[in-house]
């Protein structure tokens, strides 16, 4: 796994080993970010499910302002920090370990780096096929669309299985899909800030 464009190009990344986290491929992240192009420049980005940092590094490398990486495992919340550490970024990032399905998306002392711009959700397939409205990470995309976390623009990259059905809150409107491989990458704009 490695850095695919920009500052750090070709710089190689600790993934984890198993079935901890599900690391992108280089290929479909060179992909995806073609799609996502200049819009991540001076963003403060919010990289969801985090793993081992992959989309929240290459966004870094890409020109984001900032990121805040939000992951529970502890062996990939490790991994994560020593690649930031590797990188030299942690004047721009923050790697906060938390549950994000009961996380308030503020961790405290960081003002700078909120609202979020753009938000990388990225979780475990099986949560993903499981979304429904009384789904404890439908409750996570509403506080994620509050007004002091996700700004009014916010843009939401939302990782799943091709064959997913996705019913996010009202607060997050579909604008489009990307099928890359056996994946799609669903993105939503904000609707409306809410308290």
């Amino acid at each position: 796994m490695r850095i695919i464009a920009g500052e750090f190009r070709r710089r190689k990344l600790l993934a984890s080993p198993g079935q901890t986290t599900r690391p992108i491929t280089d290929r479909v992240k060179e992909t995806f970010f073609e799609r996502i192009g200049e819009g991540l420049v001076d963003r403060k980005v919010a990289d969801v499910f985090a793993g081992t940092g992959s989309l929240g590094l290459e966004a870094l490398s890409r020109g984001a302002k900032s990121v805040v990486f939000i992951e529970s495992d502890r062996r990939a919340f490790e991994l994560l920090r020593q690649n930031v550490a590797a990188l030299g970024v942690e004047g721009r990032s923050l790697s906060w370990r938390t549950d994000a399905l009961r996380s308030s998306f503020r961790p405290k002392g960081v003002d700078p780096f909120l609202p979020f711009e753009v938000v990388f959700f990225d979780p475990p397939y099986r949560m993903a096929m499981e979304l429904a409205s009384d789904s404890p990470m439908y409750h996570a995309l509403s506080r994620l669309a509050r007004e002091t976390v996700t700004s009014p623009d916010a843009r939401l990259y939302f990782r799943a299985p091709e064959d997913a059905r996705l019913s996010l809150p009202d607060c997050w409107t579909p604008v489009g899909t990307h099928g890359i491989s056996s994946m799609a990458i669903h993105v939503f704009q904000k609707r409306g800030a809410t308290s």
